[in-house]
């Protein structure tokens, strides 16, 4: 009954258009209202100590970081030493996405970030050196997601607090799955360019050149050496890690680049704090239902109903994966982890599946839902930056989104592709 309940009002309160936010309240009313549970007070001291919690001090510091790297000049240092690397090769600007968008990646830890710089930065050189538009802006969508994936990740941060899984340990394990979906993006761009000769071909960068950006973007990548580091060796916790990023970005772009003014510290700290509301109002109105989830046993209910995988690891993994897509298809990231995590995670559990592998699936999973209709929260942000119309730019995503999933089904078929290199970058 309870899950039913829960279900229910959640999908009214999405269809009728109400907020995320206030349906996932809605959500925890309802449980509280047939358990008999309902109070005032409990709703409001579960919505201030959920926003009070320490490890989720590392959103609005990670945001900041973000910000800092877009206006302070690193992410610009960083799409410039990819170009020299390989803006060369044929379909060299496609690499050069690909490589600065693992490396921003590992700088902002949002896909919405990476996909605005990227697409006011690299779109338009691509248009005119003469690759095809639409493909080009699939191309920047879909590498973007990564930015939900490699650490320093903001989903990462809030699947911790949803679920109580170690946010260091999701961190480490994100790494491999992120850089193998990168390399499938690399596949496919080599497939769909190969025989493109009306491509204008970048020069090739002498060594010099390459060295003197090398040396221009060393400050920018060495953030990420200092956070994984950091994290590998638990000198820093999550939460600290966003707090070294942010003021070490600030350093860097203020004394070291010189492109941080007063007046864009300013502009970048109301854009953060706009972000940091949303997020963090989500968060506390998502702790109501979580909280009810526990009160109300819905992980048992759903143990219940899919106990017949129950003894089947995989075929488990499987049904859940699918659950979670459909999901993440009508939800953005956030909010789709806040709901599910609460509940998935107990259910992996009692399957003796390791909830880090699962986490690390679970956020790709989200991750490519936001290059997915209906929402596709990335996809409308590169068409609005590249105005672009949203259909002609699905298609051009439409390759890049297959080879993210064929990445996603590897990674179900053979966990030790995301539980070796996470047991080896934990100890």
């Amino acid at each position: 009954m309870a899950l039913s309940v829960f279900v229910g009002v959640l999908m009214a309160a999405i269809l009728i258009g109400v907020p995320i936010a206030y349906a996932l309240i809605l959500c925890g009313v309802a449980l509280m209202w047939l358990l008999g549970l309902f109070d005032g007070q409990i709703i409001a001291q579960n919505i201030i100590n959920s926003a009070g919690s320490f490890p989720l001090l590392a959103i609005p510091l990670f945001i900041i970081a973000g910000e800092v790297m877009n206006t302070g000049g690193l992410s610009k240092r960083i799409i410039t030493l990819a170009i020299t690397l390989v803006g060369h090769l044929r379909g060299g600007l496609g690499y050069v996405t690909i490589f600065a968008g693992v490396l921003l990646s590992s700088l902002s830890g949002s896909a919405l970030a990476d996909a605005a710089s990227l697409t006011a930065l690299l779109l338009p050189m691509m248009v005119i050196a003469g690759y095809n538009r639409n493909r080009s802006g699939g191309l920047i969508a879909s590498v973007s997601v990564l930015g939900s994936i490699i650490p320093p990740s903001i989903g990462f941060v809030v699947l911790g607090v949803a679920s109580g899984l170690s946010i260091t340990k999701l961190f480490l394990a994100g790494i491999a799955p992120g850089l193998m979906i990168a390399a499938a993006l690399v596949v496919a761009w080599w497939l769909m360019t190969r025989r493109n000769n009306e491509v204008e071909l970048s020069p090739k960068a002498s060594g010099k050149e390459r060295l003197k950006a090398l040396i221009d973007s060393f400050w920018a990548l060495m953030l990420p050496v200092i956070i994984v580091v950091g994290l590998r060796f638990g000198v820093v916790t999550p939460t600290e890690a966003g707090a070294v990023a942010s003021v070490y970005a600030l350093l860097v772009s203020a004394f070291i680049y010189r492109e941080l003014s007063l007046e864009s510290l300013n502009g970048l700290l109301l854009r953060a704090g706009k972000t940091t509301a949303a997020v963090m109002f989500l968060v506390a109105a998502a702790s109501i239902p979580a909280w009810m989830i526990t009160i109300a046993d819905i992980p048992g209910q759903i143990i219940d109903l899919i106990q017949p995988v129950m003894d089947n690891p995989r075929l488990l993994i499987v049904v859940l994966m699918l659950l979670i897509l459909l999901i993440s298809m009508v939800m953005d990231l956030t909010p789709t982890v806040l709901l599910l995590a609460p509940i998935l995670v107990p259910v992996v559990t009692a399957a003796n599946i390791d909830p880090i592998y699962f986490g690390v699936l679970f956020m790709i999973n989200c991750s490519i839902g936001l290059i997915t209709p209906p929402v596709g929260t990335v996809l409308n942000v590169v068409c609005g930056i590249g105005r672009m119309r949203y259909e002609e730019l699905l298609k051009g995503t439409f390759p890049f989104l297959i080879a993210e999933i064929i990445v996603l089904f590897l990674l179900v078929i053979f966990p030790e592709l995301v539980t070796v290199p996470a047991q080896w970058f934990s100890h």
